[in-house]
């Protein structure tokens, strides 16, 4: 044991070493650089903006919110609510954030003091000569000894390493945050797109099909014709050839509709095939309003996941520099001790005891050039880092930008088509009279039945691309922050 006055002693030489520390922690700096999210100069409104655009600040700013809302179809929307409940690769991006905010923390476990505990025990056995007139021999002996203790070491954070290293750690978890905002907004997309995909498979699957009925029943006709001497073989030939045409088209067709259905179906986290009996009942191809809403370019800036995941992945390079430059100077260490000893199990915290406190410094004086090495290799990453969030920014702009001129063109090619489709239909019933008046002759009417074909099919691809590309803006905006989950600086 030690006497009291010892420990009185060692209590107030520990004082000044506690103040001692407390003084190093105020002073204590981080080297390396400061971070400040970076300001880049964006436009101030997009090169092709149409005159039905509606600018966010206005109360219609919730639908890009709630992009797919706009639609109208419960459809839609019950797919997209189970694609944020069971998609497989938002799920992985869950579990990433869950990662990286473990590491967080442990990357906050420097700031305090390692503590270890010990305890032991041993036996020795050892033969003691005792001199005994009658015999003289010997006495075998066993003794036990039992220690316990504590040991605590705390490195002090005199040039800022552990914080930069735990506001890397934090970026990174914002970057991870905002990786699964984009996955989100990718899965929003890809549901909305794979959901139109398949409502227009349907449409030009049924259009095929209407106008294989009507060319099987023109195939008849001239048949029937040719046998009473009123057509030739030749009409005949034409007339099977368009039946056949069409009837290729079908199977094209019926594997883009199989492939969007499996496509859905894995969106939501679901075995391919399982959506065929839900979504086989041909609907609707979604409509697309006439009216959108379009943020200037600052506020996508703003918004875009993918920039967001990109400007804190610049963060917490720029913290690694101050982590790598923290290693070129000095580090200093507090540690200390209490130990305990006895030959009794029962009397060990009555024991001698022994208490050690030391402060150690270590400078680095030669690495081989390996920690200048290791910083230079740092700002270069970071220099990386910096032209990949000007990467990400730029491709946002050309996304959103494409977007707008894809459903401006959409819209301007619908209407063509709207009366291209009209015109061919006047024109093939016109043929389809003339040529049972002897006016003209039936390659006249298959060239009118195939402009019509062609231009019905035509018109049911435009308004699914129509949707599409609305679908495809809304996601280049950034928008459907409304699933988001928060994110941390």
């Amino acid at each position: 044991m030690i006497p009291l006055a010892k420990r009185d002693r060692k209590v107030r030489l520990r004082r000044p070493w506690m103040s001692l520390v407390f003084s190093v922690l105020v002073a204590g700096c981080a080297v390396g650089p400061d971070y400040r999210e970076p300001t880049l100069v964006t436009p101030d409104s997009w090169n092709t903006l149409p005159e039905q655009a509606v600018r966010a600040e206005s109360e219609d700013a919730s639908i890009l919110a709630a992009w797919w809302t706009v639609f109208e179809d419960p459809l839609l929307t019950e797919l997209i609510e189970q694609a944020l409940a069971n998609n497989k690769t938002v799920e992985q991006a869950r579990a990433r954030v869950l990662e990286a905010r473990a590491r967080r923390g442990a990357a906050a476990g420097p700031f305090f003091p390692s503590i270890d505990a010990s305890a032991g025990a041993s036996r020795t056995k050892y033969d003691e000569r005792i001199v005994v007139p009658e015999d003289g021999l010997v006495a075998r002996n066993d003794r036990e000894l039992y220690t316990g203790g504590l040991d605590a070491s705390w490195e002090l954070d005199l040039f800022g390493r552990q914080r930069r290293a735990f506001e890397a750690a934090t970026a990174t978890l914002g970057a991870t945050e905002a990786e699964l905002r984009d996955a989100l907004v990718t899965l929003l997309g890809d549901v909305a797109v794979n959901y139109t995909a398949l409502r227009t498979a349907q449409a030009r699957l049924a259009l095929a099909e209407r106008n294989l009925a009507a060319q099987s029943e023109l195939v008849d006709i001239t048949r029937w014709r040719a046998e009473a001497g009123l057509a030739t073989v030749l009409d005949v030939e034409q007339a099977e050839t368009s039946y056949q045409q069409t009837r290729a088209q079908i199977p094209l067709l019926e594997s883009s509709l199989t492939n969007a259905l499996n496509r859905l179906a894995v969106l939501t986290g679901q075995m391919p095939g399982a959506l065929h009996e839900r979504l086989s009942a041909p609907a609707p191809i979604p409509v697309a309003p006439d009216t959108i809403v379009v943020d200037v370019p600052a506020d996508v800036v703003r918004r875009r996941p993918d920039i967001r995941a990109a400007e804190r992945r610049l963060a917490a390079q720029s913290a690694q520099v101050g982590v790598a430059k923290a290693a070129l100077y000095p580090s200093l260490s507090l540690s200390g001790s209490i130990g305990l000893q006895s030959l009794s199990a029962s009397d060990l915290l009555d024991g001698s005891q022994t208490d050690r406190v030391g402060l150690s410094l270590r400078i680095p004086l030669f690495a081989g050039g390996a920690l200048r090495a290791n910083l230079r290799a740092q700002y270069a990453a970071l220099d990386q880092a910096f032209a990949a969030y000007e990467a990400v920014v730029l491709a946002a702009l050309e996304e959103v930008e494409n977007a707008l001129a894809a459903w401006t063109s959409e819209q301007q090619r619908r209407q063509a088509l709207l009366l291209a489709v009209d015109a061919a239909r006047r024109a093939r019933e016109l043929a389809l009279v003339q040529y049972n008046s002897g006016l003209v002759d039936f390659q006249t009417v298959v060239t009118a039945d195939r402009q019509l074909i062609s231009l019905e099919d035509s018109l049911a691809v435009n308004e699914g691309e129509l949707t599409s590309s609305l679908i495809r803006l809304y996601k280049a905006l950034g928008g459907g922050w409304s699933v988001f989950p928060g994110t941390t600086r």
